[in-house]
């Protein structure tokens, strides 16, 4: 038997006592993941930016202090990087805005920010092959997330110093955080029609990455955003930020899409309390 063969033979094999990988390496080689999570970066950054502009306008001092300690916590800022964000944060920039943009320029930013939120509820819904959620019942979901995220990342800096012990609780506790935010993101972003059990193995493959990317970035990003700062000014430091988001958003993306092959496939459907997918728009079932 020819080598060519007996690999037929042995994936033949895996394929009939493993389907699951049958289904994955489908979904893995068809589904533009890749072009879906590049899209999903894009939308991320034009929503961080004017989102980030109108919370420093209103924000107190003290939650921009918050809001940069865990920007640093979560790219290792320092230098010229950290004083250029540090830049926008300051009181007195602050101000401005507040004058300039007003509380319906803050209403306007999150609206279009809405955009990523929807980017997002896409990937999910891809992932369970479910279709598109009606705009009465995702609306509201698109600003709770967005909201929600804005809170979690308000607090990761506590949370990746371990509110004080250091990496060691820390990377654990971001994990776990992670974990739970994933969650509860694809259960209220597919409008409840995917039972929690069966969303967890995304969640866990999701946090995993995040948590895996965030602790690399600490040593990667700072001087990368340095070094492309002094090369190109302030383009440098967009650039270098938004291919660190294609990367992040790729890997949220294949994770939740494994992680729905595998909470529909044998063994893990069967354990997870099997297929609770109401494939309608209908109303959620939270």
């Amino acid at each position: 038997m020819t080598w060519a063969a007996r690999a037929r033979r042995l994936r033949d094999t895996a394929e009939q006592r493993f389907p699951v990988l049958t289904e994955l390496t489908e979904r893995l080689l068809s589904a533009n993941l890749l072009d879906a999570g590049t899209r999903l970066a894009a939308q991320a950054f034009l929503a961080a930016v004017p989102l980030l502009f109108a919370f420093a306008a209103f924000a107190p001092q003290t939650v921009r202090e918050q809001i940069l300690s865990s920007l640093n916590a979560i790219f290792g800022l320092d230098g010229e990087a950290s004083d250029q964000v540090r830049q926008v944060l300051k009181d007195p920039a602050a101000k401005t805005l507040r004058e300039t943009s007003g509380a319906i320029g803050v209403v306007i930013a999150l609206v279009s920010a809405t955009s990523f939120s929807r980017a997002m509820a896409r990937v999910c819904e891809r992932a369970w092959k479910l279709p598109k959620a009606g705009t009465r019942i995702a609306a509201w979901r698109w600003i709770v997330w967005l909201l929600a995220l804005l809170v979690v990342l308000l607090f990761q800096a506590p949370i990746r110093d371990g509110f004080g012990a250091g990496l060691w609780l820390g990377t654990p506790l971001l994990f776990l955080v992670g974990t739970g935010v994933w969650l509860w993101t694809q259960h209220l972003l597919l409008a409840g029609r995917v039972g929690w059990l069966l969303l967890l193995p995304g969640a866990i493959l999701a946090s995993a990455a995040s948590s895996a990317l965030g602790l690399t970035a600490r040593i990667y990003m700072p001087g990368a955003l340095n070094r492309t700062l002094a090369e190109y000014g302030s383009l440098g430091l967009v650039l270098t930020a938004l291919s660190w988001l294609i990367v992040l958003c790729a890997a949220i993306t294949f994770a939740v899409t494994i992680g729905a092959v595998l909470a529909a496939e044998p063994p893990l459907n069967r354990w997870l309390g099997g297929e609770t997918v109401t494939r309608s728009t209908g109303a959620p079932s939270d």
